[in-house]
């Protein structure tokens, strides 16, 4: 009985050890190619080496947009901001939502109902899934599903990592006009 306890505990640790080298000292995974025909608001690019992407990301972001990864739900202020803007891609800044699309999901996990413009995003079969990319880098940003709100009935659940949110010009933290 002792045997297979201490058999148990060194296949789990030794489990847990190469999780942890593949998903941070293991080979990058190939560079993602998007759909041929997919096009990006003024078919602009953002093109950068792993290198690259690792030196202007925290590991957070690299490991959700690089990594196809997925942040802990409730995790991201994101999930809460109610303030009239746009929440941009973190990688290459391009207008990803409008704060007027956004809805509370219960999810965990910032929601929207449909793109800030249709080639803001582009989507590709995930498994069951179908996940949600920038159009302009290709980042991972989450996924979309059925089950949303009017006029769309979609659901885009983003990873707050992938976004940032850019306030309306004018106003200040609270949403209230400036005071001149």
């Amino acid at each position: 009985m002792r045997q297979t306890h201490v058999f148990l505990l060194i296949a789990f640790l030794l489990a847990g050890g190469l999780w942890v080298y593949r998903t941070y000292f293991g080979t990058p995974r190939p560079p993602h190619r998007r759909p041929a025909g997919a096009t990006s608001p003024g078919n602009r690019r953002v093109e950068k080496t792993d290198d690259e992407w690792r030196a202007a990301l925290t590991r957070s972001q690299y490991n959700v947009m690089r990594g196809s990864g997925t942040e802990w739900p409730g995790s991201s202020p994101l999930t809460h901001e109610h303030r009239p803007g746009t929440f941009i891609c973190a990688g290459c800044h391009n207008p990803l939502f409008s704060s007027k699309t956004k809805f509370e999901s219960n999810t965990g996990w910032p929601s929207f109902y449909a793109p800030a413009v249709p080639n803001a995003v582009y989507n590709e079969p995930d498994g069951n899934r179908t996940e949600v990319r920038c159009s302009v880098c290709d980042a991972h940003l989450g996924h979309v599903f059925t089950d949303g709100p009017e006029p769309t009935g979609l659901r885009y659940c983003m990873n707050g990592v992938a976004l940032e949110f850019a306030g309306v010009p004018g106003e200040n933290q609270t949403g209230a006009p400036r005071q001149n």
